[in-house]
């Protein structure tokens, strides 16, 4: 096993670093989380004419065809810089489940514009309890003539309100097995019946309520076989838990600069609070949970890479992410006192996006469960 960054993937990191650091000032990013959009065209163009967004899909989908170990470190920075952007939406829950079940017609006629920015996508899954098992799958669609029609609500749809197609997961038939009977479907934002919602969440990011009030779509709208759409959302949902993820560890570096930074110019009692051995093991400990989270991250990066089954290694991953990330910021907050706990500070920033991103895709319930079963649990 080697996961070791090469030569490009360094260069990747290094420029994404300064591109993002000019292009995402907190300003921005506190402005844009007060629209609804939660997002600037502008910065999109501009990350599409470097190739981000096509970095995983192959050149003849107009990417780069780079692995999935190379956007792990483009998001750890993307989460350092709270990058303001539908990333995670468009290129891993939208074009992944294209990429893998769409006809050729179909990537040809999404794909390329992702990766150019020309569309935006994303994934409706969850419903009223937030679940992502198959069992919470309740919104249906039947069969009607030559099409079929999708009837209700879809919840937390990550930036549902900017995305011009909307991956839609709906039971279209009852089996004894959850998993059986789910198909994908493509449907376009502006579709008759489709009614988007923003919500407000703790960290200002772009979620929103899909209500599907009987859209009729046609039969060319599916993505994949009928009834046979889990598998492909699986795959788009591991490579998303472990993106927020990857945007974790760059959340938890920031918090830990931030922190080293004020311990060496606030002076206490005549001397930087750093000097005082409590504020140094609270920081050696954001340190070294920080190469943790980061050890897991890659190696799960590094087998969805490599093609081998990583579902136990994306749990682990997202579980210690959850959970340090939590830890780090609050240890964060420690550090600064008071000062750290007014809302213009940007710790706040940091801290409520590593709480919502322990939340996505599967919180440390539902990963603690699938690395049990893993085990043969």
């Amino acid at each position: 096993m080697n996961y070791e960054l090469t030569e490009e993937q360094k260069i990747l990191q290094s420029s994404a670093a300064d591109f993002l650091k000019k292009e995402c000032p907190k300003d921005l990013v506190r402005q844009l989380a007060e629209t609804d959009e939660k997002y600037s065209p502008e910065l999109w163009r501009k990350m599409a004419e470097l190739g981000w967004l096509g970095l995983n899909l192959p050149e003849a989908y107009g990417g780069t065809d780079w692995s999935f170990l190379s956007m792990t470190v483009l998001l750890e920075e993307m989460g350092y810089n709270i990058c303001p952007a539908p990333f995670i939406s468009t290129t891993i829950l939208g074009c992944v489940p294209i990429l893998e079940a769409g006809t050729e017609e179909r990537k040809q006629e999404i794909l390329p514009k992702a990766a150019n920015g020309e569309l935006i996508l994303t994934m409706a899954l969850t419903e009223s309890d937030g679940g992502y098992e198959p069992a919470t799958i309740k919104v249906k669609a039947a069969k009607e003539d030559d099409g079929w029609v999708i009837d209700g609500v879809k919840l937390f749809v990550p930036d549902a309100l900017v995305a011009d197609y909307i991956l839609c997961v709906a039971r279209t038939s009852e089996s004894a097995d959850p998993a059986a009977g789910l198909t994908l479907f493509l449907v376009k934002r502006d579709h008759p019946g489709v009614t988007v919602t923003p919500l407000k969440t703790i960290s200002k990011d772009n979620q929103c309520e899909v209500a599907f009030d009987k859209v009729l779509v046609d039969a060319g709208s599916i993505i994949g076989q009928e009834d046979q759409a889990w598998p492909v959302v699986k795959a788009a949902l591991n490579r998303a838990a472990l993106a927020r993820a990857a945007e974790t560890v760059g959340a938890m570096r920031a918090a830990l600069d931030l922190s080293l930074a004020y311990a060496k110019e606030r002076v206490q009692f005549g001397q930087p609070i750093g000097s005082y051995q409590a504020m140094q093991h609270y920081m050696a400990d954001m340190w070294v949970d920080i190469l943790g989270t980061r050890n897991l991250v890659l190696r799960a990066a590094w087998k969805l890479s490599t093609g081998e089954p990583a579902e136990k290694e994306v749990s682990m991953a997202k579980i210690r992410a959850g959970e340090m990330g939590r830890k780090t910021t609050t240890v964060g907050h420690r550090i600064f006192a008071g000062i750290g706990f007014t809302m213009e500070h940007d710790l706040h920033l940091y801290h409520r996006r590593t709480v919502a991103a322990d939340l996505a895709f599967g919180d440390a319930d539902f990963h603690h469960e699938q690395v049990a079963k893993s085990l043969g649990l």
